[in-house]
């Protein structure tokens, strides 16, 4: 009987190792994706930045004179 428990506390505690490893690498996978994203934000804020700035400046593109040659 001794022998049965004793067996299956250590398949408890393999189950609970392993899903121990594959909690904390999970958790380095979101902490990884996080970055990106916040990488890729800061990106979007870049690219929105750098457009308002091109339409402000091509706004009103019929005001100008053509060049002459």
């Amino acid at each position: 009987m001794d022998t049965e428990i004793g067996r299956r506390l250590q398949i408890l505690e393999e189950k609970f190792e392993y899903q121990d490893q594959t909690i904390e690498a999970l958790n380095n996978v979101i902490i990884d994706h996080q970055q990106q994203i916040t990488k890729l934000e800061e990106k979007i804020v870049q690219l929105q930045t750098l457009l308002q700035r091109f339409q402000a400046e091509n706004e009103y593109p019929n005001d100008k004179k053509p060049q002459r040659y």
